[in-house]
């Protein structure tokens, strides 16, 4: 079998929770042959990690990718260094799998758009609630029309991002305590969820959102609040707490009301996507969490043999970094924002194994 010789660019928290164990269950079509990070010891730890010496960590990654004969790379760092380094290893012919969201302005994500394209490679966005499989399930009961039209929705994420700052978590890390990016936990927490309702629902029409101001840096607004409206018709409301605490269960979590029943979903991590019918009927779907990370690699290497398509290419994830800036634009100008002028990229399904 054919398999991907990739290297890591990146090897933190993401490398070490996330895509690794991925990787483990993917040996058979992935190779990891060099791994490279500005920390030597992390670079050295990851490398000891897919069983590699020494030689193959690397500092610099543009050293390595002129050194290594690559068929991908693993891109892993932090929001704001995104876009160039990706430019950097577009420009020189490599496939490209990068961690969102692709930029952290519109003018460098549209140009992000365009490397596919512009250097003949390979680009996916790691998006992994596109790829988490109760948003898919989600995705397909509404587009069977199980519960009939949709009316409305509601989703709400609470997370307790000051407490996770004292353990040995994502938010432990000082780029994202005082990020040099627009939005703070907003572009790099929140823009998930909006990518898995974006998933479901489709392109924004219009947004406006409110959000009370704070003083941290984590974050602008303590909660953000969002009514959306989609070119489907659909309309829903997103709301954001980055500092508290949901102590009743079950949790708010998404519930997605149709005309024939409506569709429950406690949080992603629950395993069991709840389905209510207006006959009295119901059903529950169990599904694994957290897949998303292997579903992605998965993608990308049916794209690289030429099995299916990728997924989340660059297009797809600009509408979803579009949504959070229309969303930062909506609080702070306190109006409507226009957010997809077209329909034009349509995502195609993805298949879960």
């Amino acid at each position: 079998m054919q398999k991907v010789k990739v290297a890591i660019i990146g090897c933190g928290l993401a490398w070490e929770r996330l895509h690794y164990p991925a990787y483990q269950e993917l040996q058979d079509k992935y190779e990891i042959v060099a791994c490279c990070d500005v920390d030597k010891n992390k670079a050295v730890k990851a490398t000891q990690m897919v069983s590699l010496g020494q030689d193959k960590a690397y500092t610099d990654y543009r050293e390595m990718i002129n050194r290594e004969t690559l068929d991908a790379v693993d891109i892993m760092v932090p929001i704001e260094d995104n876009f160039p380094v990706a430019e950097d290893i577009a420009q020189v012919g490599v496939n490209i799998i990068c961690e969102k969201p692709l930029a952290t302005n519109l003018e460098d994500a549209l140009e992000f758009t365009e490397f596919a394209e512009m250097y003949k490679i390979k680009v996916m966005i790691a998006e992994n609630f596109r790829y988490n499989e109760e948003n898919n399930i989600i995705r397909d009961i509404i587009k069977q029309g199980k519960i009939g039209d949709v009316i409305y929705f509601i989703s709400n994420y609470i997370t307790d991002f000051p407490k996770d700052m004292l353990g040995n978590t994502f938010a432990a890390k000082e780029w994202r305590q005082h990020p040099d990016f627009p939005g703070g936990r907003l572009l790099d927490g929140a823009i998930h969820n909006l990518a898995g309702i974006r998933h479901i629902f489709g392109a924004i029409d219009n947004l406006q959102a409110f959000g009370q101001p704070q003083q941290e840096d984590y974050m602008p607004y303590r909660s953000a609040h969002v009514n959306m409206e989609f070119k489907s018709g659909v309309v829903g409301q997103f709301s954001y707490f980055p500092s508290g605490q949901e102590a009743q269960r079950p949790l708010l979590g998404t519930r997605i009301f149709g005309t024939e029943g409506m569709i429950y979903l406690e949080e992603r991590k629950s395993g069991i996507v709840n389905v209510f019918y207006n006959n009295g009927s119901s059903e529950q779907i169990s599904f694994k969490p957290e897949r998303g990370f292997y579903n992605e690699l998965l993608n990308f290497y049916k794209d690289f043999t030429l099995q299916e398509s990728i997924s989340v290419a660059p297009e797809v994830e600009f509408g979803d970094l579009k949504t959070v800036l229309a969303i930062l634009k909506s609080i702070e100008e306190k109006k409507v924002v226009k957010v997809d002028e077209a329909t034009k990229v349509q995502q195609p399904s993805i298949t879960l194994l």
